[in-house]
C-alpha cells in the first residue's frame, strides 16, 4: 500500500499527494471492519480531573471518511465519559507493524447516550456477546467483590462519535522514516520524522 506515497527521503517541503489521506482512511476502515487488525483497538488518551493523561484501549467500531468521523462505544459510567465531557478533545494511537505504520490522530469527541445513534447501535448489538460488555451491574473500575448480582439496563451504552481534528502519521522503514500531518480542512505537509 505505501508503494503509492512519495519515496522514502521525499523532502519535507515537497507536496503530498492526496493518496496518503486516502490510503488512511481506507485502512481505518478496514481496521474497524476486520478483527485482529492492529488499528482496531487503538490507545485512547484522555485528560484526567487531576489534568494527567488517562489511556486506555478502545474498539473502533464504525469509520465514516466523507465526515471524517471514527465511533467507538462504551458504558457511560465510565471514567473516560466524565473526562470526554470535561474535556472532549483526546488522542487515539494506533501501530500496525505489519505496515510500518504509527497513526495519532487528534479528536473532539461527542458522548451520546441517548437518540437514534444510540438505540440503532444498541439494537444491533444487543443480541451480540459484545453486549455483556454494557449490561455490568456496577460501573467499570468498581471493586468487583460489591458487585450485585443481575444485569443493568441499556441506558448505560453510550457512541462516542470522534470528529478527526489532524493526524500524524509515521511511517518506519529502513531505507528511511516518513512522516506527515493531515489537518482538517488544509492541505497535509510533510514532516521531519
Amino acid at each position: 500500500m505505501s508503494a503509492l506515497l512519495a519515496p522514502a527521503g521525499t523532502p519535507v517541503g515537497a507536496p503530498l499527494s492526496a493518496t496518503l489521506h486516502e490510503q488512511l482512511w481506507r485502512e481505518l476502515a478496514v481496521a474497524a471492519d476486520r478483527r485482529g487488525h492492529p488499528w482496531r483497538t487503538p490507545s485512547l488518551a484522555t485528560v484526567s480531573p487531576d489534568g494527567l493523561p488517562d489511556a486506555r484501549t478502545v474498539v473502533l467500531r464504525e469509520v465514516d471518511p466523507d465526515q471524517e468521523r471514527l465511533i467507538f462505544f462504551t458504558d457511560a459510567r465510565s471514567p473516560k465519559v466524565g473526562q470526554l465531557k470535561t474535556q472532549p478533545r483526546a488522542m487515539l494511537v494506533m501501530w500496525s507493524a505489519e505496515l510500518g505504520w504509527q497513526l495519532r490522530i487528534q479528536i473532539d469527541c461527542q458522548v451520546e447516550v441517548s437518540g437514534l445513534a444510540v438505540s440503532s447501535r444498541w439494537a444491533r448489538l444487543r443480541s451480540t456477546p459484545a453486549a455483556q460488555d454494557y449490561l455490568a451491574p456496577l460501573p467499570p473500575g468498581s471493586p468487583a467483590d460489591a458487585a450485585p448480582s443481575g444485569l443493568a439496563a441499556r441506558e448505560h451504552f453510550a457512541v462516542v462519535q470522534a470528529q478527526v481534528l489532524e493526524m500524524d502519521w509515521l511511517e518506519l522503514g529502513v531505507s528511511g522514516h516518513r512522516r506527515a500531518r493531515l489537518t482538517a480542512g488544509q492541505p497535509p505537509v510533510w514532516l521531519q520524522p
